[in-house]
């Protein structure tokens, strides 16, 4: 059933502005479904029959920084906040006689992403220039790809979560037109108190990847899914770390509206969004300010927007109706891109480490997320959410496979004490995996206490707190040092439970009369008596005696 992109309420007040349809689903990635518009509010019988809704149509432009430690065509450093133009070599400011010279390494990145997303690498590739005046290009060209790029015509699967219960695997597919080596411009810093702008070419010449993906996404979910998946992927392969923050991840994307069947309406751009969260909702706010313009019998304008988080809107920043002359011409400074497929395929004299080996990169590929989600269900037995949840937190999986080599405790037990507990008082402290205070072995030891009934669940809990802000005592010394450890005693349980019965003869009444959950309540008073200590087999098994 097809299901609105815009908010239920937004939509029950405006019910003759029926817009976007999007699939019914939920986001991959738990902080990005929290915080932006859904996809999933059911319409009205009267607006699913409603013929040629407008729907919105999404495609993206990616540039994602090459995780390099030099850039693109320098020897110059690539490190993020330092000192403005400390990282700039001749070339980068673009004096006079300086020549690019190929960084390998960014190659070799843009061929494993393009293998790791399905895409055709062409074994043969130009570079072009790109003619535009900014103050921070100081050569007044950009070096890309325009006319033959390193890979073209691949794909990028996504997952999101949908169904009754969220945990309904939907695969969607998104094509990616083409991937393109091209070097970053610099950063313009505007001084409105001294209306001055300065400039910091540190950025300079950086490595990027520019990744084109067809309109193949309807709202702001889809797209926000469709980044994510790639940044994982980006960060699993390591050819970009993927911080958003820190620009190493920018995303254009390209919005428009038309009613099925008939042709594209005219789209807009939203320039540079910097976050996973602010995507989905820049898109679903100008996907419905466009149906309520031409819903006014307006015209929708291609023009280039920017999304202010703060007001929640887009903004203009200029039309497009002119069609800039970029007056793009072949690179003289730069030869064709040669790669070859094998070693068998290198000319006579020519050294595989010198040049890019397709075969060599493709056999060191890593496990990709979907690779990855799809084992740890199958091998483990979790439900496809708790595998988005692993794969997601950088460390995650290795920390809950860690955990699992030294304990006997269930995957699925398991995987409730590192997504929740674990991963919640590291969200809590904005800690990442690797600063955990409780290594996987500390845990393990935890839960094997608990495994073995040596103590409950819930004083495994209160273990786990205690170690959190002690991490050098392990569990077993905290049971000990605090008498934390079960009561097994069956006299010195008899005797409580007699307590407990005594003390409550409606609830007594009540079991003895067939209502047998009222049981739980007893235990559950029994287990407040002993501060949790108390065996839950052993005290059941009494009460169910003394009550019946």
């Amino acid at each position: 059933m097809a299901a609105s992109c815009v908010a239920a309420s937004e939509l029950l007040n405006n019910i003759k502005q029926i817009s976007v349809l999007c699939p019914k689903a939920s986001y991959a990635v738990r902080a990005v479904s929290t915080s932006s518009p859904q996809c999933h509010a059911q319409l009205p019988q009267r607006a699913r029959s409603a013929p040629q809704q407008l729907v919105g149509v999404v495609g993206l432009e990616i540039h994602a920084q090459i995780n390099s430690s030099t850039k693109l065509f320098s020897g110059a450093p690539v490190r993020f906040s330092a000192p403005p133009n400390s990282l700039v070599s001749f070339f980068d400011a673009s004096l006079p006689g300086t020549l690019p010279v190929l960084n390998k390494r960014c190659v070799e990145a843009a061929v494993m992403t393009g293998l790791a997303l399905n895409c055709a690498i062409n074994r043969k590739s130009l570079f072009d220039r790109k003619h535009y005046f900014y103050a921070d290009l100081p050569a007044g060209y950009q070096i890309t790809q325009q006319r033959l790029p390193i890979a073209v015509d691949g794909v990028l699967t996504y997952s999101l979560l949908g169904g009754k219960k969220r945990n309904q695997v939907m695969r969607k597919n998104v094509t990616i037109k083409q991937i393109q080596l091209e070097q970053d411009s610099g950063k313009s810093l505007h001084d409105d108190v001294r209306s001055q702008t300065l400039i910091d070419l540190n950025r300079a010449g950086v490595g990027l990847m520019e990744l084109v993906m067809e309109p193949d996404m309807s709202c702001g979910e889809e797209a926000a899914a469709a980044v994510r998946e790639l940044q994982l992927i980006l960060q699993a392969l390591g050819t970009c770390q993927g911080n958003m923050s820190e620009g190493q991840l920018r995303v254009d994307a390209n919005v428009s509206v038309h009613r099925p069947g008939e042709p594209l309406g005219v789209r807009t751009e939203v320039k540079n969004i910097n976050s996973i969260r602010y995507l989905a909702r820049a898109i679903d706010y100008e996907i419905q300010r466009q149906i309520d313009v031409l819903q006014r019998g307006g015209t929708v304008q291609n023009e280039t927007r920017a999304y202010d988080s703060k007001s929640g809107e887009t903004l203009p920043m200029r039309d497009k109706e002119g069609l800039q002359d970029y007056r793009f011409m072949p690179e003289p400074n730069l030869p064709p891109l040669i790669l070859y497929e094998d070693n068998a395929s290198l000319p006579t004299g020519i050294d595989a480490c010198q040049v890019v080996v397709v075969q060599k990169i493709k056999e060191g590929l890593p496990e990709l997320p979907s690779v990855k989600r799809d084992r740890l269900v199958q091998t483990y037995g979790i439900l496809p959410e708790h595998s988005f949840t692993l794969v997601n937190e950088d460390g995650l999986v290795d920390y809950f496979e860690a955990v699992l080599k030294t304990t006997k405790k269930e995957p699925r037990k398991v995987i409730g004490w590192v997504t929740n507990e674990l991963l919640g008082h590291l969200k809590q402290e904005d800690m990442s995996v690797c600063q955990s205070p409780i290594s996987p072995s500390a845990l393990a030891e935890l839960l094997e206490l608990q495994e073995t009934g040596h103590i409950s669940s819930s004083v495994a809990k209160q273990v786990f707190q205690k170690m959190w802000r002690s991490p050098g005592k392990t569990a077993l010394q905290i049971t000990q040092e605090q008498d934390l450890g079960l009561v097994s005693d069956t006299a010195q349980l008899h005797s409580i439970c007699q307590k407990v019965v005594d003390s409550h003869p409606d609830e007594v009444h009540a079991i003895r009369s067939g209502n047998k959950k009222v049981l739980n309540k007893l235990m559950g008073l029994v287990q407040k008596e002993t501060k949790g200590r108390a065996d839950p087999v052993l005290v059941r098994a009494i009460l169910q005696k003394k009550t019946s």
